[in-house]
């Protein structure tokens, strides 16, 4: 079972606790605000109060046992990067730090994070393509150029199969997944799969062929 340790518990640092410890991840949660570290225990296996940039506290604690660290320190950005130095001199294997704007994230590159995430820029990017196009029901960028988009099934697609439709050939887009609500399932389609208008269709294309189909989803 891996070890992962979260550094800073504001709400992504919180939430975070929660979902790993759901999936039964031994996490070790450490904040330097004793409120919050009270708050997330319930979900930990272990909560500590502690300032993480103190590379002597971060070596007490084990740290180095944990293979997956992820620091999610606010908008602390100095705190986070001689965080994140820290871990990488420890030799910490994966330091996952959470940036808040393009330089600091090429700070946190240079002095030793693994990967850098924009929770709230991510966000906020997939909040205004489903409000630009009310048929996503969910957005998802994969790079630049290719996304993840969840819709409805089209009228004109129900009942029809997917090798019917030439999804690929006619827009250059796959389904790759279907949710099923009736009867609830999640399937990889082959081509004889019938659409049902209760079915919600994960599709991947570049953004180009993605916005030319949200104009005939209607």
């Amino acid at each position: 079972m891996k070890n992962i340790a979260i550094v800073g518990l504001s709400s992504f640092g919180f939430y975070l606790c929660r979902k790993l410890s759901a999936m039964n991840y031994n996490i070790m949660a450490i904040d330097i605000k004793e409120e919050l570290v009270n708050q997330v225990k319930p979900y930990v296996r272990k909560a500590v109060i502690g300032d993480a940039k103190d590379k002597a506290f971060l070596q007490k604690l084990g740290i180095t046992d944990f293979e997956t660290v992820i620091v999610s320190v606010g908008n602390k950005i100095d705190s986070s990067i001689l965080i994140t130095l820290y871990l990488k001199e420890l030799k910490i294997k994966e330091i996952i730090a959470k940036a808040v704007n393009e330089d600091h994230a090429k700070i946190l590159d240079r002095v030793g994070a693994t990967k850098i995430v924009f929770p709230e820029r991510d966000i906020a990017i997939r909040m205004a393509h489903t409000i630009d196009n009310p048929n996503f029901l969910e957005y998802i960028p994969v790079d630049e150029d290719i996304s993840l988009i969840e819709i409805g099934v089209p009228s004109k697609w129900v009942g029809k199969a997917l090798s019917e439709l030439n999804l690929r050939s006619k827009y250059g887009i796959q389904i790759v997944i279907i949710k099923e609500l009736i009867p609830p399932r999640v399937t990889v389609p082959t081509g004889d799969f019938i659409l049902k208008d209760s079915d919600i269709l994960t599709v991947i294309g570049t953004n180009t062929q993605i916005k030319e189909i949200q104009h005939k989803l209607d």
